[in-house]
């Protein structure tokens, strides 16, 4: 997808990381896309974001969580 630069959100959202995975791990991606379904279902706003320069998948949220 290309952006027109005038088009894309300049402002920065805070958020917090619920849990870590290895990307590298025997599984990649599976435990962190089983892991942010049960945080919704707990009413946690939670995604799954990859870091490519260290090999981290995040589930993350844009909520403050206690």
């Amino acid at each position: 997808m290309c952006r027109n630069r005038n088009s894309a959100t300049t402002s920065r959202q805070a958020r917090t990381v619920l849990e870590r995975f290895p990307a590298g791990g025997p599984r990649s991606s599976w435990p962190a896309e089983e892991y942010a379904p049960a945080q919704r279902a707990q009413r946690i706003s939670a995604q799954v974001v990859t870091d490519l320069p260290t090999g981290q998948i995040y589930a993350i949220t844009d909520t403050t969580t206690q």
